[in-house]
């Protein structure tokens, strides 16, 4: 098991920030089967202020650019991602297009 960890900003806005959280509250069920297909075995996101933090706890047989292919090729995937999209916004070092932004791990207990 690895242990990957991403942040993103989310638009500075109590309105959207409050339906960006009921909206994980119910996450559609074809978007978790799509998580748990690709070998993510635990998924948390956390928020402070606009800013998510997200930990992905991962088996073995996954691989981010398998993940990227089988949402580029998944509808409701997409659908899901352009909805999201209405509430986050890129962090301000991120190139363009860039979504979650892998975190660089810097210490460990």
């Amino acid at each position: 098991m690895k242990k990957h960890c991403f942040a993103l900003d989310l638009v500075d806005d109590a309105k959207l920030i409050e339906d960006y959280k009921v909206a994980h509250q119910k996450v559609w069920p074809e978007i978790i089967k799509s998580i748990k297909d690709s070998g993510i075995e635990d998924l948390e996101i956390y928020l402070v202020g606009n800013r998510l933090f997200m930990i992905m706890v991962v088996n073995d047989s996954f691989s981010f650019e398998q993940k990227n292919a089988m949402d580029a090729n998944n509808p409701k995937v997409q659908e899901w991602e352009t909805l999201m999209w209405n509430y986050q916004q890129a962090l301000p070092m991120a190139k363009e297009g860039e979504k979650w932004m892998l975190m660089e791990k810097i210490f460990q207990l």
